[in-house]
């Protein structure tokens, strides 16, 4: 290791200070006089000195930003003259370091301080580490320089003995900062100093490989894009030549785009933008990506049917036929159909095809619940009126672009799924399917329903745009049926364009005529049975129907038939039954198991729900069509001193109050009533609505919960074959509801014989089935008294000891 470095005597020297520049021991560097502070330093080094006592020294010392550095370094003028420029110069050799100390005084303009020399001394001979480190750093400089072309200074550095002189030549290097340098020269061991440059060489040399490998990379890549773009030039030049030989006709006609568009059916403004398009594609380079997207748009004009129409099937009897055949109940949407298409066809005889831009199109919203044929109708409206049918799902999409299409400016972009349909049908004409419309979302991309607007609005649809396409396209001729389960999930907005008709569920006789004449064919062929080898009788059917099964649907149905069927065709192969086979009701229990749905009126007495004070039969409609609510309600013990109202069975706030409103019917009612309501201020009530998982609400079932509380408090029950519906009001009005027909059917599937309907609400009597009716006895009733002479059973205790 070097040893420590020694002071010698003080030196008095003129300071010349070098603003953004070091300069180390050993370094040659010229300097201009023009400078104010060069030119004074060297006129005082130059006074200063004695006549053959050598040359002027000058103490060369960094300034940045004004600050002096605390080392400088001994120079002395070689030489003053004339620099390349002209301009008056001085060459100045550096000596060695020197630590500057305080100021002192001195002849001429200079700013003279006091010195002291730095002396360095190194062991002898020198350490194996000083020794690698040398030929480190000479074999770094060397690489260096060789990189850089400079070979004749090879030779001079691989010359250099000393380790101070060594690492001081590092000063030559331009890639230093002012900061590294200062650093050198700051750094008084030789050692230190040779490491310190060693390492700031080698750092530059490895951004210096970095660089170049990017470098290559790049050139490399241009090089590629330069030889692909001669080849391809050469490969057109090539194309035109072998089209001149064959006398002008196109080499590859898919890629004449301006020929495929003259030559296509088009609308005149269809035909200008896709013109314009041709002219884009032709101006572009091969390689700009534009192309790739206009030839895309181009293709998908070019795929649309723009005029391209199926004739409609004016025969009104025979698609009237087709529809029963294929669908059994569902007047309404059939009738709808008919109307249509005779309108239709007196408006082609009169030559009315189309009026004001727009032709004879429909928008036709099939709610209902699950399982009522609302997505299969569609198939058999478009078999009928002889048109393509499309199917496209809107379940669960949240993103407006997937309904208006995304703009070209997209990686990927593509037409909205309307669009879509419009290109696979391949007609302009066709019945599109908007299926589960209530199941559309939106989030921060939109909202699809929104956007649908256009699309099925019929003042509109005539010049939909689509973002895609940016041409009109006319779907005034499309039969759009859009189909939901929940007919609040839709916008109030958009249901407004469309034609509202529900389909409220099939009654006990249409799901036997359904299953006999639908569902049991189909599955004989999926369980690979003839049609006579397994027979089921009307009253299986009928049991399957109202017993195993309890749906608005047939869905639950088919697959209850399909489980039959498969149970008789596996017994079968394990040789335990013969077939043909007669499936009677009394081997339904035997093949599927046990009914899941048995009528109350059907039970037991004592184990019926309402064969206890308090309990009473209400109607509901859900998701799933119309269903049966009981309600229950109870009175706590005076001692508990629980006193008030406690609902039960997740109920929305509307629920909750009608169920205030019964109980404060009954006690300002209770003596006219000849009901014991002078103890409820001091008692609990408990009203609860089992099946508390399902969320509940609505003003329907106040009359409900009027009777159940009114059999709670005079030991009446209320009778088992009644249900009820109807809004309660504080003076006992019965108000009416909606729903009445999938309340009535519910009621019918349940086993119910008698019904509490409004009075208000009898209008709705004519959409229910005219055999449901005859099996179930309505009474339409306006006030809450008569619902409870109706619905509740002769007292078979006091009302006192009820009480």
């Amino acid at each position: 290791m070097a040893s420590e470095s020694m002071a010698s005597a003080p030196l008095t020297l003129p300071v010349l200070p070098l603003d953004d520049e070091v300069v180390l021991p050993g370094m040659v560097v010229p300097l201009d006089l023009s400078d104010n502070d060069v030119r004074a330093a060297v006129e005082a080094a130059q006074a200063a000195a004695r006549p053959g006592g050598g040359k002027p020294r000058v103490l060369l010392v960094p300034r940045v930003d004004g600050t002096y550095a605390a080392t400088g370094v001994l120079g002395t003028v070689e030489q003053v003259g004339r620099l390349s420029d002209g301009d008056p110069g001085a060459l100045v050799r550096g000596r060695g370091r020197v630590r500057i100390g305080a100021g002192t005084t001195g002849p001429g303009a200079a700013l003279w301080v006091e010195g002291t020399a730095v002396e360095e001394t190194l062991p002898d001979p020198l350490p194996g580490s000083v020794t690698e480190l040398v030929k480190e750093y000479k074999a770094l400089a060397t690489t260096w320089l060789k990189k850089r072309g400079a070979w004749q200074v090879v030779d001079r550095v691989q010359q250099i003995d000393g380790v101070g002189a060594l690492a001081d030549n590092s000063g030559y290097s331009p890639f230093l900062t002012v900061a590294q340098r200062i650093e050198l020269l700051e750094t008084a061991d030789p050692v230190a100093r040779l490491r310190l440059a060693t390492a700031q060489l080698r750092e530059h040399l490895a951004e210096q490989d970095v660089a170049e490998t990017i470098a290559k990379d790049v050139q490399e890549g241009v090089d590629k894009q330069q030889r692909e773009f001669l080849l391809r030039r050469q490969l057109e030049a090539v194309r035109k030549e072998l089209r001149d030989l064959d006398g002008g006709s196109e080499g590859d006609g898919s890629d004449d785009y301006r020929a495929r568009v003259e030559a296509a059916d088009l609308p005149e403004k269809v035909r200008e933008a896709a013109l314009k398009e041709v002219e884009k594609l032709e101006r572009s380079s091969d390689q700009s990506p534009e192309g790739s997207w206009i030839r895309t748009w181009l293709d998908t004009i070019l795929e649309l049917p723009w005029n391209e129409r199926t004739e409609d099937r004016y025969d009104i009897r025979g698609a009237r036929a087709v529809l029963d055949a294929e669908h059994a109940g569902l007047d309404d949407v059939k009738e709808r159909i008919t109307e249509y298409l005779a309108v239709r066809k007196r408006r082609a005889d009169r030559g009315l095809g189309v009026v004001g831009g727009r032709r004879g199109g429909a928008v036709l919203a099939l709610v209902g619940p699950p399982g009522v044929g609302k997505t299969s109708l569609g198939e058999s409206v478009a078999h009928a009126m002889g048109r393509e049918f499309v199917r496209v799902a809107l379940g669960g999409v949240r993103d407006e672009a997937e309904i208006r299409g995304h703009r070209r400016t997209y990686v990927g972009a593509l037409p909205g799924r309307i669009v879509r349909a419009i290109k696979e049908a391949g007609t302009m004409n066709p019945v599109v399917l908007l299926d589960e419309i209530d199941k559309v979302g939106s989030d921060f991309r939109g909202d699809p329903a929104a956007a649908l607007l256009e699309v099925l609005d019929p003042a509109q649809n005539h010049t939909f745009r689509d973002h895609y396409l940016e041409v009109e396209l006319d779907l005034s001729d499309v039969v759009f049926l859009a189909t939901a389960n929940v007919l609040e999930s839709i916008p109030e907005a958009l249901l407004d364009r469309m034609e509202l008709v529900r389909l409220d569920g099939y009654t006990e006789d249409e799901k036997v005529v359904i299953a006999r004449d639908h569902l049991l064919p189909r599955q004989l062929e999926r369980a690979g049975l003839e049609p006579g080898e397994v027979v089921l009788e009307e009253a299986s059917l009928r049991k399957l129907a109202g017993e195993y099964t309890r749906e608005a649907g047939v869905r639950t149905l088919e697959r209850a038939v399909s489980r039959l069927l498969r149970k008789v065709a596996a017994q079968h192969e394990l040789g335990d039954r013969e077939l043909p086979f007669t499936v009677g009701p009394e081997d339904l229990r035997e093949l599927i198991g046990r009914p899941h749905h048995v009528p109350e009126s059907a039970q037991d007495p004592a184990e019926r729900r309402t064969s206890v004070p308090g309990v009473a039969t209400g109607l509901a409609v859900t998701g799933a069509g119309g269903d049966v609510l009981f309600v229950e309600a109870s009175l706590a013990d005076p001692e508990t001193g629980a006193a008030g109202l406690t609902l039960t069975g997740q109920l929305g706030d509307v629920m909750k109050e009608s169920a205030q409103i019964a109980l404060s019917f009954l006690r300002s009612h209770g003596a006219e009533l000849e009901l014991p309501v002078t103890g409820l201020k001091d008692r609990g009530v408990h009203v609860h609505f089992p099946a508390g998982a399902v969320p509940k609400d609505g003003p329907s079932a106040g009359v409900t919960m009027t009777t159940a509380l009114a059999s709670l408090l005079s030991g009446r029950l209320v009778r088992t074959d009644v249900a009820m519906t109807g809004e309660v009001s504080l003076t006992g009005r019965v108000l009416p509801v909606g729903g009445v027909k999938q309340k009535l059917l519910a009621a019918h599937r349940a086993g119910i014989t008698t019904v509490v309907v409004p009075k208000r609400n009898e209008a709705d009597l004519d959409d229910v089935p005219a055999e449901i009716l005859e099996k179930l006895e309505v009474h339409p009733v306006t006030d809450v008294r008569q619902v409870l002479e109706i619905a509740l059973a002769p007292a078979e205790v006091p009302v006192g000891v009820a009480a």
